[in-house]
């Protein structure tokens, strides 16, 4: 029992450490030995435990993904029954993604914005390996998301869909993973304290509106030839 123990608290050492210098530096910047460093282990450790670097990159994903996921899956079921076979609307499916995640149990204070910069950081710098890994392992729940999101707005092509989409993770992504710094920003401007569950509760609504907001892309006229 007392070497299982030891071993348990060895993984989430390195995975401590990985998780929060892939927030600061990103995946290719952060070597194994800074990993080590950080975490007091050996490198024999690392790959005693998860075998190659981007084993330990999705790793790091699957210790808040995988029960993430499974809280996802519950609120979704409560959600569509809740709604007596009618489609959820827009900002309901949104609030039951934001209360998910801010529900979760956090290791640490910091854990909704470290996990975010990683999401971000997961669009912005090639690791192949991490979507593949993603799709295969979380298609499921986030099927399940896209699908309630077609639902809701069957009046948007798919391409605006797509767009709307990524404008939605990008604000996301910003706004939670800056979560720390917008807090202290408010307290220090307005003298207002507040949480991480009211940002996510007020980043729902602006997201179902921007998500629903009338079309009004304007194509740019061809550009004329200039007369010398």
């Amino acid at each position: 029992m007392a070497e299982i123990m030891a071993q348990s608290d060895t993984v989430d050492r390195i995975l401590d450490a990985a998780e929060e210098l892939f927030a600061e530096r990103g995946f290719s910047e952060t070597s194994l030995r800074m990993i080590t460093s950080k975490a007091s282990v050996n490198l024999a450790a690392v790959n005693y435990h998860f075998g190659s670097k981007n084993a330990l990159i999705q790793s790091v994903f699957a210790r808040f993904l995988t029960p993430f996921s499974s809280t996802l899956e519950q609120a979704f079921d409560a959600l569509e029954s809740d709604c007596d076979g009618q489609p959820p609307t827009l900002e309901q499916t949104l609030r039951a993604l934001t209360e998910s995640a801010v529900r979760m149990p956090q290791r640490n204070e910091h854990g909704i914005s470290i996990f975010m910069r990683l999401l971000g950081l997961a669009y912005t710098q090639s690791q192949g390996h991490l979507r593949k890994f993603l799709e295969q392992e979380y298609s499921q729940p986030f099927g399940r998301f896209m699908r309630l999101l077609k639902e809701a707005t069957p009046q948007l092509s798919a391409v605006d869909r797509y767009w709307r989409i990524q404008f939605m993770l990008g604000a996301t992504a910003f706004t939670m993973s800056s979560s720390d710094a917008l807090r202290d920003i408010l307290q220090n401007k307005l003298g207002v304290e507040t949480t991480v569950q009211e940002i996510a509760g007020r980043l729902v609504p602006f997201l179902a509106a921007g998500m629903q907001a009338r079309d009004t892309v304007v194509m740019p006229a061809a550009v004329k030839p200039s007369v010398a």
